[in-house]
């Protein structure tokens, strides 16, 4: 709960006591309620004299509207990074945020090697549909040129009215020349069930990747036409990577595993219509169907309620890494013209009571303003239903951890430097099609074709943190004169951090493989594609399936195992 129960006692008080505690209440409540106004009142009237003054004297000409936006965006990111302004051209995407939809032709854009290049496009809408491909680069939009334009902007200028028409220039991936191309918007939803299928024999698996209005029931029909159309024995449902959303919809998702009447989560906040406790309202859609829930550092909020919820009442095991830890609630707040404010209202606790949050905004901060952890003598122990002991203040603990893959610095540099993406783009525009994308696998004259690629790119710097390090201790060494003092055997031990490109990239051959097959297997069968190819190479999917296949499962959920041991 919430808060403890008050105790009420049954001392006799005097008359004259009675009547005078209430009046004494309101006299003490009155007084910080008047400093509060007052000291409100005395900061806007200085910042509207501040505002002014610079606005008449400042010896540059400043544009008003930057200056008190930039001011507003400071004030909300002194609270925490959740307490958001929204002028008037970013509300909608606060819409999307809620609804996941928006006006606009299905295709995202990043700006890679100065370019602005579509890095994803979604099946059946007007990009896929025209022809668009993954590695294409816009020019034009509207006869606007974006060269130089924030990257930001260029997806503004792709979003609108559906059935709006807008009318593009670009160069298609593996040509020289332009091509022009006239599309018209649509409302893009994004799919909550990106991936339903059936692995192995009877386990069905579930990503789920937003909790926007109405996900809920999209991740019940999922469900229900792999229990009825399939046949599943247990559920794995994938709240990897998933930010979270709306509140009401974390409640409906647990709801599909839990009986009527169940507390999921209460909230508690500053103003008393968030001191609030939401329970189940329906019979359950699967009430003992065994239940495995995958997460990561990046499942966040309404994913960490369904997931602490589900351990906590010992309704399924948690499989994954420790998730990001964000215990706070958020409401959308109406302001002038046409401006909203997303702010923190509240903290929410799942059904142990606990809550996740592992950041303290309201606390001491470090010197560059970032908000601490909460320490951990300050976390406090809650128990499962079966009495298995959980924390707060840490995010939602995996009941079996899985250890995620160490990505190298040559890995790291690959990405960074869009050598990946570019090799996956020459590939794509050599090979018409390839199998399916669960077998998709390349050869060794790929990658002898990489390696080639890679010590040719314009772009490749691969620096281990270890040279740099070494880099600056020479320095340091050349100024204090040690360096002259065996200087060859520094050169030895540098000559030893310069391998050369072609072994630095078969030291970590098979990282690097993986990244480039879901790299190309992506211009080819896009993110469902990559689900599928993805699978049978996923531990924390394996780790999953093997738990629910096995008597472990309800030994953890008992408390008469940890598989974190």
């Amino acid at each position: 709960m919430i808060s403890g129960k008050k105790s009420h006692g049954k001392q006799k008080m005097g008359r004259k006591w009675l009547w005078s505690i209430p009046i004494l209440g309101l006299l003490v409540a009155a007084a910080p309620l008047r400093e509060d106004y007052f000291e409100i009142s005395k900061q806007l009237e200085i910042m509207t004299a501040m505002f002014r003054e610079l606005n008449i004297y400042y010896v540059d000409e400043i544009q008003p509207g930057e200056l008190m936006e930039t001011g507003m965006d400071a004030m909300v990111q002194s609270l925490d990074p959740y307490t958001v302004y929204y002028p008037e051209s970013r509300v909608e995407d606060l819409r999307f945020m809620t609804t996941g939809e928006y006006g606009g032709i299905g295709a995202s854009i990043q700006y890679i090697h100065h370019q602005h290049l579509i890095v994803d496009v979604l099946p059946d809408f007007p990009a896929s549909k025209a022809g668009l491909k993954i590695g294409d680069e816009i020019t034009y939009v509207d006869g606007e040129s974006v060269k130089g334009i924030d990257p930001d902007l260029v997806s503004e200028m792709l979003q609108g009215a559906s059935g709006t028409d807008l009318t593009i220039r670009y160069i298609p991936v593996g040509s020289q020349s332009e091509s022009t191309l006239t599309l018209t918007r649509e409302k893009i939803k994004l799919p909550a069930v990106p991936y339903k299928e059936v692995i192995g024999d009877s386990t069905g698996y579930v990503v789920f990747s937003a909790f926007t209005r109405g996900s809920s029931f999209e991740l019940r029909q999922a469900i229900r036409f792999l229990r009825d159309s399939v046949g599943i024995n247990q559920l794995v449902l994938d709240l990897r990577g998933n930010g979270g959303g709306l509140l009401q919809e974390s409640i409906s998702i647990v709801n599909l595993f839990v009986e009527k009447g169940e507390e999921v989560v209460s909230t508690k906040g500053k103003k008393e219509e968030w001191l609030k406790s939401y329970t189940t309202l329906a019979d359950p859609l699967l009430p003992d169907l065994p239940v495995a829930v995958l997460i990561d550092e990046q499942s966040a909020s309404a994913s960490e309620i369904v997931a602490g919820t589900l351990q906590d009442l010992d309704r399924a095991i948690i499989v994954g890494q420790e998730s990001f830890g964000k215990g706070l609630v958020q409401q959308t707040k109406p302001l002038a013209y046409g401006t909203k404010m997303k702010v923190t209202v509240a903290k929410y606790y799942t059904a142990s009571g606990r809550c996740i949050q592992r950041l303290d905004y309201g606390g001491e901060r470090t010197q560059d303003g970032s908000a601490k952890a909460f320490a951990d003598s300050t976390l406090k122990v809650f128990y499962t239903r079966n009495g298995r002991p959980v924390i707060d203040g840490k995010g939602v603990q995996p009941d079996a951890p899985v250890e995620v893959p160490y990505m190298s610095y040559v890995s790291e540099a690959l990405f960074v430097n869009g050598i990946i993406f570019d090799f996956a783009n020459e590939w794509s525009a050599k090979h018409d099609t390839i199998g399916p994308a669960k077998e998709f696998e390349l050869t060794d004259d790929d990658w002898n074709d990489f390696v080639d690629f890679v010590e040719n790119h314009d772009s490749t710097e691969i620096v281990s943190r270890t040279r740099a390090m070494w880099d600056q201790l020479t320095t340091v060494a050349q100024e204090e004169q040690f360096y002259e003092v065996d200087s060859v055997a520094f050169q030895s031990f540098q000559n030893i951090l310069n391998p050369s490109i072609e072994s630095e990239l078969n030291r970590f051959k098979e990282e690097i493989i993986w990244a480039l097959e879901e790299e190309i297997v992506m211009r080819y069968y896009l993110q469902t594609g990559v689900i599928a190819w993805s699978i049978p190479k996923d531990e924390t999917l394996k780790k999953a399936t093997a738990l629910l296949s096995s008597g472990q499962y309800e030994q953890i959920l008992a408390g008469t195992i940890s598989e974190s041991e």
